[in-house]
């Protein structure tokens, strides 16, 4: 596969990435519970993880998350795949990506597949490991009540970095994340998609831009 183009690369990598995400998925753990231990990588496969012209889910993160464990299968990335695992995550929507791809190469991409191919193509997938690290809070379930507590709180990201939460009440709600990169508007929780997977051990909430580990 190193030898083949991008543009064939990517396809067969997420051939790859699915089989293999999707099965950790599916088997149960040992000591699973019949309720409340549904993970994030079912949720977000159950759609069949396609493409789409839906800008306000989350396909893009689905495939990078896949790409990963497929090129690194012991990537900490694997933990949304079991959810016996306590983890909180804010997951950017396709729009999101959307954004950054703009930023990084100044061209607005229509096209969810080529948004992922283009940013696979300039970041690598190590570099794609470490961002979607940094927006899974590991051991914890920060439903939307917590987080909606958690005001000026610093949370300690999978990737080794800190998010800090602020919260607006007045004169409309707004939750922001503020990250590393000062330039950029920092990503605000979409209210509409919150706590994604409820009930369970790993819940996900939405955002409307990617966090950033590093300034930009």
């Amino acid at each position: 596969m190193e030898g083949l183009p991008m543009a064939r690369r990517v396809p067969a990598l997420l051939a790859a990435s699915a089989l293999a995400l999707g099965t950790m998925a599916t088997a149960p753990a040992a000591n699973a519970k019949a309720v409340g231990e549904d993970s994030l990588a079912a949720l977000l496969t159950s759609d069949k993880n396609k493409f789409d012209g839906n800008a306000k889910d989350f396909d893009i993160v689905t495939e990078a998350a896949l790409a990963i464990v497929a090129a690194k299968p012991g990537s900490p990335v694997g933990v949304l795949a079991d959810g016996t695992k306590r983890a909180t995550v804010f997951a950017p929507t396709d729009q999101a990506f959307r954004l950054l791809a703009k930023d990084l190469t100044g061209q607005t991409i229509k096209s969810e597949k080529k948004i992922f191919e283009a940013l696979v193509e300039l970041a690598g997938v190590d570099t794609i490991e470490t961002v979607l690290l940094y927006h899974v809070v590991p051991g914890k379930t920060l439903t939307s009540n917590k987080v909606l507590k958690a005001d000026g709180a610093k949370l300690m990201t999978a990737a080794g970095e800190t998010v800090k939460v602020k919260i607006r009440k007045k004169p409309s709600l707004r939750i922001t994340l503020k990250d590393k990169d000062r330039d950029d508007r920092d990503p605000r929780v979409v209210l509409s998609a919150l706590d994604l997977n409820k009930g369970n051990k790993q819940v996900a909430h939405g955002i409307d831009r990617v966090l950033r580990p590093i300034n930009l």
